[in-house]
C-alpha cells in the first residue's frame, strides 16, 4: 500500500479509501449488509493498512458513522475519518456544529479529521453565501472538532463562486473513473492551483469495472441508476472493460485492481473511495495500493478511454 500527505492532515493517507456507504442500510443498496459483516469489512481493510475511512451522516441516517465508529475501536484514533454534512443544514453556526456533533457521538470520536460538504446546494448559490459557508467551515475548523476542512461534488462554478475562501478546503471528492472524467478541465485546474486534491469516488463505475455483472448485481438500484450500467453505454464501455480485464490477466490480478491503479495514476488524485459489503472483497482492491501499471499498459487504457469519450 502506497500513502500520499493531505495538506493539513499529519497522519499519512492510503491511495485506497474505504468507503462507508455499502456497510449501512440505504436506498441506493439496500439492507443486506449485517453489522457482523459491517465490523469485519473495516477490520479486514485495516489488515490491508488502509488508513482512510469515508462516511457520511446521510449514509443510513448516521448507521454508517455509528458500525464504523464500533468496528474501530482502539484503532479509531490512529486512521483518517472522512465524514460529511448534508448541505440542507440551515446557514448558521448552531445548526452546523449540531450536525458534527451528531456525527462524532456516531462515531464515540471527539473530532474528525475531514469534514466535507456533501454537495453544493442552493444554500450558496451565491458569492456572498458561499462566504459565509466558508466561515462556517472555518468555525468548525477552528473549534478542533475538524482537523480541516473539504468538499464534494463541487464543479468550476461552484468553486468559484467561493473565491478565497477555497484556501480553507483541502480536497475535493468527486465521481471519477476510466468511463466518467468530466470531473478533468476547468474544475480540476482550479483545484490544482489551489492545492485541492481528488478524492475519487465510484473509481470501479460501482463495480462495472470490477466485473459484477450479474443479474443480483445489476439488481441494486444504485446500478439501475448509474447510466453507466444502462444502454447504450453499457455495450459502448465493453472495450474499455475487455481492455481492463486483459491487463489483470497480464498483471495476475483482479479488473477492479487495474481499474483503480488507472484512477490512481491520474492528475490530482489524492485517493480512490472503494466500498464493499463483503470482506473478502477488500484485499482485491487494496492491492491497486501497490499495483503499478506500465506504460504500455496505461496507452492501451488511455486509447480505450479516449475512444468510448470521443464516439
Amino acid at each position: 500500500m502506497r500513502y500520499a500527505k493531505c495538506k493539513g492532515i499529519e497522519k499519512d493517507w492510503s491511495v485506497i479509501t474505504l468507503g462507508c456507504w455499502q456497510i449501512a442500510p440505504s436506498e441506493g443498496w439496500g439492507d443486506i449488509c449485517s453489522p457482523q459483516s459491517a465490523d469485519a469489512v473495516v477490520k479486514s481493510a485495516l489488515n490491508c493498512g488502509i488508513t482512510a475511512f469515508d462516511t457520511a451522516e446521510g449514509y443510513g441516517d448516521g448507521e454508517s458513522e455509528r458500525r464504523l465508529g464500533k468496528a474501530l475501536g482502539n484503532k479509531k484514533h490512529d486512521v483518517i475519518v472522512i465524514s460529511k454534512i448534508w448541505p440542507d443544514a440551515t446557514m448558521t453556526q448552531t445548526a452546523y456544529h449540531e450536525r458534527l456533533d451528531n456525527t462524532l457521538r456516531a462515531l464515540d470520536r471527539d473530532y474528525v479529521d475531514v469534514y466535507l460538504v456533501h454537495f453544493p446546494s442552493a444554500y450558496f448559490d451565491s458569492p456572498e453565501k458561499s462566504e459565509q459557508l466558508c466561515q462556517l467551515m472555518q468555525d468548525l475548523k477552528q473549534s478542533g472538532k475538524a482537523v480541516t476542512v473539504g468538499l464534494s461534488n463541487f464543479k468550476s462554478h461552484d468553486l468559484t463562486l467561493l473565491g478565497q475562501g477555497t484556501k480553507h478546503f483541502c480536497i475535493n471528492q468527486v465521481p471519477y473513473n476510466i468511463l466518467r472524467r468530466d470531473y478533468e478541465g476547468k474544475t480540476r485546474n482550479l483545484c490544482n492551483k489551489t492545492g485541492i486534491g481528488y478524492m475519487a469516488y465510484s473509481p470501479t463505475a460501482q463495480g462495472l469495472l470490477a466485473g459484477r455483472l450479474s443479474s443480483e448485481a445489476r439488481s441494486f438500484p444504485t446500478r439501475k441508476w448509474n447510466n453507466l450500467y444502462q444502454e447504450p453505454l453499457f455495450t459502448k464501455s465493453k472495450p474499455v472493460r475487455d481492455a481492463i480485464n486483459n491487463i489483470a490477466k497480464e498483471t495476475q490480478t483482479k479488473p477492479i485492481a487495474v481499474a483503480l491503479a488507472w484512477v490512481l495514476e491520474q492528475e490530482n488524485i489524492l485517493t480512490a473511495i472503494v466500498g464493499s459489503r463483503k470482506s473478502d472483497q477488500v484485499p482485491e482492491f487494496a492491492a491497486a495500493g501497490s499495483l503499478q501499471l506500465s506504460t504500455n499498459h496505461l496507452r492501451q487504457l488511455n486509447t480505450a478511454s479516449d475512444s468510448f469519450h470521443n464516439e
